[in-house]
């Protein structure tokens, strides 16, 4: 209250100087005069402004966090096993199904019910953030990945929340009390898959998507094709996520932005695809969030965080400041995303019915998890030499958009006296890598010389060496000149035209992530 009076009263003080009779003072006095009764004018209202705006916000976080419901605690650790990682956090986030607390106008806005409407959970994230100040990074979970569920078999990893809540609520359980049975379930699955110990949870139903995409005011995006109940359909015509969105960039909220990161159906890779969209979608909602001027906004800030305690549940040590502090660095790009190790989606037949799974690459997860952890992925690495080239047979495969990439890189991997198998394209690639099956070290050493900045990944995915050309440019050494420009997306943004209100909106301009799938 003191700022306020401050600056209450010196427009008077100004006013009485100013009607003041006496002799007139030169006029370089009158201007330092006014820049010091100016300067204080500005810090007195500042002053103001953060007293009451700080005071606001303390007050909005302090109502947040008294309205978050507490879980079940994070398992402690089986008998026998330690923190693989020490101490390194890792949060598990995730979304469940679950529209408890929706309006009828919310519940029909939603409409996701042709797409299951279980209580499993479809998007599964593990925030991993070292101890010793090095970038954060979120790994996806396919929902399809075939794995071990403890007590229960082989099942898709998604099953496992569907499973442990099922099993709660047959012995009587309250619905938050089923919720927590089942990240317990799945915490326990990715513990067992990963070797990694879940520090903390959070989680945040349908509704809860909802409300927070349109809190922000929504989020731009930009797809290479347009998506619409005709593509997102099974073989019947039946529609899914209720996506209806045009080829190029758009800013989408409530229902669009629910179905732009539901959808699997109609996208070339289905959930791998749907992994990325959620990926993209994070990354450009937290941008949206620090450039919107959303944090320094006590009002839009009590908008997004009652949008999120109307639907958030995490386990009682989850300590919130410090996760909104690293989605903060999301939002600044300092946070690197990373999807479980995979061999792509196939077809399996457990008690004779197919089933679509993506298939798990266990092999590589030990080197995947050393890698998240700032260590040498490959301890069998630094005990072997780089073999001969002339002793090595590797594929190559081209993982950009560029013609020809794979045959030039081939051409000069032959000329080092390398022999070379296949030479094709493969699914989109960022990094640059020399993939191995276990054992092949000294091979892999050898390609790894020849194409510098290459990463080096064991896997139990490929039957020999395998270089996978990414879009980060390395290539081998004495390669022919590449074309110098990439094309950025198969589609460009359309012209802008009119549409309904409720209508996603269409500009030119592409978002930082560019477009995708």
């Amino acid at each position: 209250m003191t700022a306020y009076r401050t600056w209450s009263r010196i427009p008077v003080s100004l006013a009485t100087v100013a009607d003041e009779p006496g002799p007139r003072e030169p006029a370089g006095r009158d201007l330092r005069r006014d820049v010091r009764l100016g300067g204080r004018v500005l810090v007195a209202a500042l002053s103001f402004i953060i007293l009451v705006g700080s005071g606001l916000a303390w007050a909005t976080y302090q109502n947040f966090t008294a309205h978050v419901p507490h879980g079940a605690p994070v398992p402690k650790l089986d008998s026998g096993h330690h923190d693989l990682d020490g101490s390194d956090q890792n949060i598990l986030l995730l979304g469940n199904d679950s529209r408890a607390g929706a309006s009828p106008a919310e519940l029909k806005a939603l409409g996701t019910q042709d797409d299951g409407g279980s209580v499993n959970t479809d998007t599964m994230m593990l925030l991993h953030i070292p101890a010793n100040g090095r970038a954060a990074t979120v790994v996806s979970f396919p929902r399809d990945s075939w794995v071990d569920i403890p007590g229960n078999g082989k099942g898709k990893i998604n099953s496992a929340y569907g499973i442990g809540y099922a099993a709660a609520r047959s012995h009587g359980e309250n619905e938050l009390a089923s919720e927590s049975a089942g990240v317990v379930l799945l915490t326990r699955t990715i513990n067992q898959l990963t070797g990694l110990h879940i520090d903390h949870y959070a989680q945040v139903n349908l509704l809860g998507f909802y409300r927070i995409s349109n809190a922000i005011g929504g989020v731009q995006v930009c797809l290479n094709a347009a998506q619409n109940p005709n593509t997102d359909s099974d073989a019947y015509g039946k529609g899914y996520s209720g996506i209806d969105l045009p080829a190029g960039v758009s800013t989408i909220k409530g229902t669009q932005a629910l179905a732009f990161v539901r959808q699997r159906h109609g996208l070339p890779n289905g959930d791998l695809d749907r992994i990325k969209r959620q990926q993209y979608f994070l990354s450009a909602a937290f941008h949206r969030v620090a450039t919107a001027g959303v944090l320094l906004n006590p009002f839009k800030l009590h908008n997004l965080l009652g949008a999120v305690s109307s639907s958030l549940v995490t386990d009682p040590g989850l300590d919130l400041v410090s996760l909104a502090s690293q989605f903060e660095n999301l939002s600044s790009g300092k946070i690197a995303f990373a999807t479980l190790p995979n061999s792509g989606s196939q077809l399996i037949y457990p008690d004779g019915v197919a089933t679509s799974i993506v298939q798990v690459d266990t092999a590589a997860i030990p080197d995947f998890v050393r890698r998240l952890m700032g260590q040498s992925a490959d301890p069998g690495l630094a005990r072997v030499s780089a073999a001969p080239p002339t002793s090595v047979t590797l594929d190559v495969l081209n993982g950009t958009p560029v013609p020809g990439m794979a045959g030039r890189n081939a051409d000069a991997l032959r000329h080092a006296g390398f022999t070379v198998g296949a030479v094709d394209s493969t699914e989109a690639a960022t990094a640059t890598a020399v993939e191995y099956p276990p054992g092949q070290q000294s091979a892999a050493k050898a390609v790894a010389v020849a194409v510098p900045g290459a990463t080096l990944v064991q896997t139990g995915s490929v039957q020999r060496v395998t270089l996978v050309l990414g879009t980060d440019g390395h290539e081998a050494r004495g390669v022919t000149t590449s074309p110098a420009a990439t094309p950025s997306s198969p589609h460009p943004a359309p012209t802008p035209t009119s549409s309904a209100s409720s209508a996603p909106k269409s500009s030119t301009a592409q978002p930082a992530g560019g477009c995708i799938n």
